[in-house]
């Protein structure tokens, strides 16, 4: 067996125990009742510290080593690339870090989930100032041993090759022209009426309904389900995708948006190239990727007009009874294009949605580089949304610095990755009218030229280009924000 092939083997050992982890995941956010916590908390912080133990067993570097040697196509070439790139990330970890912060991560977003009601800083600090910890001496391993800055080394983790500088650039562009396109979004809308959602709406017809999108969007049942979570997330593996929404019942909208983005990432998962499954090739090419394909489901797809007199038709069938008006076409249209400065990223518009990017992004990038303290936090948050939002969260924690589960478990150097997916989905869709009639499709119902484009273009490559590669072969170019700027131009603004 030659080196690479023993690399593949034990690839895809350690995918097998990543799977079983990714599920106990699922279920712990969705399924698994409180008093399990504490016991799964501790078998997932033994299951991490198994894997971080097999993707750093000794004899790996001298199975690189030798591989580099051999003749290896151009695939196995990228293939052995990309596995060197997710060994070497690992091994620079010591296990008793790994394991720390498994606990102190568990326990924090455990925690979280209660604390975040009840508005409790003061709780929720006492277990964050652990996980802070933990990250920033993770940040400092990294760096020693990458040569980059603390948080660029966590970038790293989501978005290779990406560093706080290019985002400083890609950020101060888009701060020097969003906010007057959003005043100037608000003060068009202000004449526009609209019938909101009211009475009841419940969660089972809205799960029907849900799902009946998902087949619209072809999503694979037989290798999917949908379940219900606090946080909505998309998760197992590409053979067993689990994704989530919450619903209220007071209202239809955000849940039902919020599975046709989840959907997104459940596609290209779904059509990840099987023949690499096991191996970091197959896998995601970045958060940023990953992010286009949500979004080019939610704010390219789903919130297009001719995509939305689908969801009308649909909101009829489901809700019979109801106020008929709200799923009429325009309204829906006004409902899902609606600009409005508020406190919640993930319920927040398409266009006020990079300021609460940048904001959390300009927080962790400090925190990581020790510019500032955790407790600093809910002072500089509060400033920051009163500058990009004119909002204040003095004292409200639960809509301020406490409302994303990214932090929770140390996952420092995410949220770039939003707005990074927005631009790359709005950069694919000006691609792809070049050669689909992407209105005259989703009219049809039968979106298939859509999802072959994406397909071929990026589903099937997963990581065996690196992310700049992978764009510019599927649109000529490498990230290029004009594209994301017309989009919003000529949705809101009419431009």
């Amino acid at each position: 067996m030659s080196a690479f092939e023993k690399l593949i083997k034990h690839s895809k050992k350690v995918s097998n125990f990543s799977h079983l982890s990714s599920i106990c995941g699922w279920d712990q956010a969705s399924m698994m009742p409180a008093g399990g916590a504490q016991a799964r908390s501790e078998a997932m912080a033994e299951l991490s510290v198994h894997i971080h133990g097999l993707q750093t067993q000794p004899q790996l570097e001298e199975w690189f080593n030798d591989a580099e040697n051999e003749a290896l196509t151009t695939e196995q070439q990228a293939t052995l690339w990309e596995m060197k790139r997710s060994w070497q990330q690992a091994n620079v970890l010591p296990e008793a870090l790994v394991e720390a912060q498994s606990l102190a991560g568990s326990k924090c977003e455990h925690a979280w989930r209660t604390q975040r009601k009840e508005n409790d800083w003061v709780g929720f600090e006492k277990n964050w100032a652990e996980v802070v910890k933990l990250s920033q001496e993770e940040a400092q391993i990294r760096s020693d041993a990458t040569g980059l800055s603390r948080y660029d080394a966590m970038l790293e983790i989501y978005e290779p090759g990406t560093s706080s500088a290019s985002l400083d650039i890609v950020f101060d562009d888009v701060k020097s022209w969003l906010p007057e396109m959003i005043d100037q979004a608000i003060e068009k809308q202000a004449s526009e009426s609209f019938v909101a959602p009211s009475g009841n709406y419940p969660t089972e017809q809205q799960k029907a309904l849900g799902l009946d999108v998902m087949k619209l969007l072809q999503f694979d049942f037989n290798h999917g389900r949908l379940d219900e979570s606090v946080h909505p997330f998309c998760g197992g593996v590409p053979s067993d995708v689990r994704i989530t929404t919450r619903y209220s019942e007071d209202e239809f909208v955000q849940s039902l948006m919020g599975i046709v983005h989840e959907t997104g990432h459940a596609r290209y998962e779904q059509g990840l190239p099987k023949h690499l499954a096991g191996t970091a090739a197959g896998e995601a090419r970045s958060m940023g990727i990953h992010e286009s394909q949500s979004l080019f489901f939610e704010m390219q797809l789903g919130r297009s007009p001719v995509f939305i007199e689908h969801l009308a038709k649909l909101c009829g069938q489901h809700f019979i009874g109801k106020d008929s008006s709200v799923f009429a076409v325009d309204n829906l249209q006004k409902i899902y294009t609606r600009v409005k400065k508020d406190f919640i990223r993930v319920d927040a518009d398409e266009l006020t949605y990079p300021t609460h990017v940048i904001l959390r992004y300009e927080i962790e990038r400090d925190l990581m580089n020790g510019v500032i303290s955790h407790k600093d936090v809910p002072e500089l948050w509060d400033t920051k949304m009163q500058h990009y939002l004119g909002l204040s969260t003095t004292g409200n924690f639960r809509d301020g610095c406490m409302q994303d589960i990214h932090w929770t478990d140390g996952a420092f150097g995410y949220f770039p990755s939003y707005t990074l997916g927005a631009m790359y989905a709005a950069q694919f869709m000006a691609s792809m009218r070049e050669t689909v009639d992407v209105e005259a499709a989703i009219r049809s119902g039968d979106l298939m030229p859509i999802f072959s484009w994406l397909q071929d273009k990026l589903w099937s490559k997963g990581s065996l280009l690196t992310t700049d590669e992978l764009v510019k072969q599927a649109t000529g170019d490498v990230l290029n924000a004009k594209h994301f700027k017309a989009h919003l131009q000529q949705r809101y603004l009419n431009k």
